[in-house]
């Protein structure tokens, strides 16, 4: 399949600072739901709730108070606007989490282009990981999280969204609401196995996680 045409034309690829090396294939490349993250990220669900309770909070109290129908009316129109508008901020967050990341699964590796406003590239190997678990939801998406290695550390909050909630000290990189992911979780069991089976046969000195950051004028930091 084609992949879309892309936003970063400094890009060696869509979603890849550089182009693959030989013998490094991907396979598989994606992004987050947006609608999902809407829900579970930025939690626009439960806010709906809490604003709709207490709009009819206020209401009745309006009314109980003397105002009437149309004072309750009156006490709901002067907040709902406020409501919405907060749930639409949200959402298009969400919206531009799910735009500006990129997701690509190698046979060697994972790539995590993410940044809405400071595009940031993480290349984790697959020898820089521990383990990988995921959490379905029931529509077949999920996320998968990666643990790191013991040493190997990124920044929680250059990670944030995608990261295990509340694992700040020892943040776990994760592939957050991407479809079919109990597949792709098998893709990436199966390459890290993969690599595994070669670091068995042939020990190789372990590499370091690597960031790639991008202004959007093809200039980039390795740290």
């Amino acid at each position: 399949m084609k992949p879309p045409a892309h936003e970063h034309e400094f890009e060696a690829a869509h979603g890849l600072p550089e182009a693959l090396p030989a013998g490094e294939r991907i396979l598989w490349q994606g992004a987050p739901q947006w609608r999902v993250l809407a829900v579970q990220v930025m939690h626009v669900r439960t806010l709906a709730v809490y604003f709709a309770l207490m709009l009819l909070w206020r209401a009745v109290t309006a009314f109980y108070d003397g105002g009437g129908l149309s004072g309750a009316l009156l006490s709901v129109a002067l907040l709902a606007p406020l409501a919405v508008l907060a749930l639409g901020i949200l959402s298009y967050l969400a919206w531009l989490t799910s735009r500006t990341t990129v997701y690509t699964v190698t046979n060697r590796r994972i790539v995590m282009r993410i940044g809405i406003v400071l595009s940031v590239t993480f290349n984790l190997p697959y020898r820089m990981l521990d383990a990988a678990s995921m959490r379905l939801n029931r529509d077949g998406s999920g996320d998968l999280s990666l643990l790191l290695a013991p040493g190997e550390r990124i920044a929680y909050a250059n990670l944030w969204p995608h990261a295990r909630p509340w694992q700040v000290k020892r943040s776990q990189p994760m592939l957050r609401a991407i479809p079919e992911a109990a597949r792709v979780g098998e893709v990436i069991t199966n390459a890290m196995a993969a690599v595994a089976e070669i670091e068995r046969k042939v020990p190789a000195a372990r590499p370091q996680a690597v960031s790639t950051t991008s202004t959007g004028q093809g200039h980039a930091l390795a740290a």
